[in-house]
């Protein structure tokens, strides 16, 4: 395997070469997720029609008197291929849409999220961290901002990455290093954050709904995963760091700059911030640490307004902040987004404020159509009951061969890792995956907030080394500024260190955490289900 920058060729190993065309041919034999989606939800409906006429079903698990159980006891599968079925269709396709969860929770913090990031905010600080961090701790540095950059992930990929790579190159190191170190941090450590980000509400609804074939009405809040994700924010930055000072620069070597595709003007990339900036981004934390008292005045008193009055637990006193944090978390961003954009003359009154937010919900036309298509996926899905039938004969067949113990993930992560790899959306494919697994492992005993926590790690390690990740055509762009005709090989093979190290070493920390140190996930989740 020869290093990107002794030649313009993409990688040229037998084996690597064999593995990437499988996942081109494999990625590329796939329709448009949109398209996905509706060919599946039009075979949920067919299928539906032959299994019933089967007379598919199985005994229910759940004891009786339990929410959801089956009055008989046995769950069969309801056609939608009669009249009933295209009554309930045509009836429900709008209710659908707009009931899906994830829709209205991604909708709202994006508004917040799109305030901060049109005025500069989350650009300004990712620039004073990373310009501003010693030399020996600049590689850290840089992953740990672009883990935290995902909590607007497209500022990440469009911000992060190329800053990296320009920062690399002018302390002289290799910009690829600094392009594959954020990389790794924004979408290999996609699902780690010290803050709540848009992603966490979006997959908490999806589990949600995937909950409630087993037990209606379960509720799955967007910080359940909080607690995991805060550790696993350091711990992909320690590996991505290790991985890129060990691995990554010795195997690229010095750069040439003869390689490069044009004449590198970094400009105001590595400008460092002007006063106003400075003098703004202070007086936005000034403005972000008084949101965050105000709302835990509101909830760590007893009589505080966001508490559940009379409750008998702590996590039952806190149900309506969890409930409503994406409420919190839109507030958390507009505010001191403003406070930034108002000090640096970028918004000026309550114009510019809805002309961010507008701009924020622009880049949403494809996400809502993917939407719309995999409401009806989800709602046909529950509604045949073929979600809790698969679900059922999953659960008896891992009973039958003995993997009912924490072992079970080390199948189900790698799983999600190798879907990735074929369908690079992360709610589209939790829309896919959910239905069929959250149950599955709830009956054999498992949280769903645990579930979609192990669903996080393997969606995450592979989104590097995917071409169908939405972004990698962009950071193949940065990449070939720096080496002319980069192949989409040489990509691949320099952030494939990152991949393995990442799902090693994660996986490793979530049965540490988990089911070495017995901790939850997040506020109130608990790590097993009573099946």
């Amino acid at each position: 395997m020869t290093p990107a920058s002794g030649s313009d060729e993409p990688v040229r190993s037998s084996w690597f070469n064999r593995f990437l065309n499988g996942v081109e041919w494999l990625g590329n034999a796939l329709p448009h997720p949109v398209t996905l989606f509706a060919l599946l939800s039009v075979f949920i409906v067919l299928l539906s029609g032959v299994l019933a006429w089967l007379g598919v079903a199985v005994d229910d698990p759940r004891p009786e008197g339990a929410p959801g159980r089956a009055a008989d006891g046995v769950i069969t599968v309801v056609s939608l291929v009669n009249a009933e079925g295209l009554r309930r269709i045509v009836e429900n396709l709008v209710a659908n849409f707009a009931g899906f969860v994830p829709l209205g929770t991604v909708l709202v913090a994006m508004l917040g999220v799109g305030v901060a990031e049109r005025s500069g905010l989350l650009s300004a600080a990712i620039r004073a961290m990373v310009l501003g961090a010693p030399p020996k701790l600049v590689t850290a540095v840089i992953v740990f901002a672009a883990v935290l950059s995902n909590t607007a992930s497209e500022m990440g990929y469009v911000v992060m990455i190329p800053l990296a790579a320009a920062i690399f190159h002018a302390l002289g190191r290799h910009p690829l290093a600094g392009l594959a170190a954020a990389f790794a941090g924004v979408s290999g450590g996609y699902s780690a954050n010290l803050l709540l980000g848009t992603v966490d509400p979006l997959l908490a609804g999806i589990t949600e709904a995937a909950a409630q074939i087993i037990e209606p009405g379960y509720f799955v809040h967007p910080a359940v995963n909080w607690y995991f994700m805060i550790t696993s924010t350091f711990l992909v930055t320690a590996i991505g760091t290790w991985v890129t000072t060990a691995i990554v620069e010795p195997r690229l070597g010095k750069y040439d700059p003869s390689q490069a595709a044009e004449d590198l003007d970094e400009g105001d990339r590595l400008a460092p911030l002007t006063a106003t900036e400075r003098r703004a981004l202070r007086w936005a934390g000034v403005a972000a640490l008084a949101v965050a008292a105000l709302v835990a005045l509101m909830v760590i008193p007893e009589w505080g307004a966001l508490r559940e009055p009379g409750a008998e637990s702590t996590i039952a006193a806190i149900t309506p902040f969890l409930r409503g944090i994406v409420a919190l978390v839109f507030v958390f961003f507009l505010v001191p987004g403003f406070v930034y954009g108002r000090l640096t003359g970028v918004m000026n009154n309550d114009r510019d404020v809805i002309d961010a937010m507008a701009a924020s919900m622009s880049k949403l036309g494809l996400y809502i159509v993917l939407v719309f298509f995999a409401a009806q996926f989800v709602a046909f899905f529950g509604w045949t009951q073929l979600g809790q039938i698969t679900a059922v004969v999953g659960a008896q067949f891992l009973q039958d061969i003995n993997l009912t113990g924490p072992a079970v993930f080390l199948l189900f992560i790698p799983m999600c890792m190798f879907v990735n790899l074929s369908l690079g959306s992360a709610s589209a494919q939790w829309a896919v995956t959910a239905p069929i697994f959250v149950p599955m492992l709830m009956l054999t005993g498992y949280s769903p907030e645990v579930i979609q926590a192990a669903y996080r790690i393997g969606d995450s390690t592979t989104n590097i080394i995917t071409p169908m990740m939405s972004y990698f055509g962009l950071i193949l762009a940065f990449a070939s500024r720096y080496v002319r005709n980069l192949g989409i090989g040489t990509l691949i093979a320099t952030m494939l260190p990152y991949s393995i190290a990442l799902a090693i070493g994660w996986i490793a920390w979530f049965y540490i955490y988990v089911f070495g140190l017995g901790l939850p996930v997040g506020p109130g989740a608990p790590t097993y289900y009573p099946s």
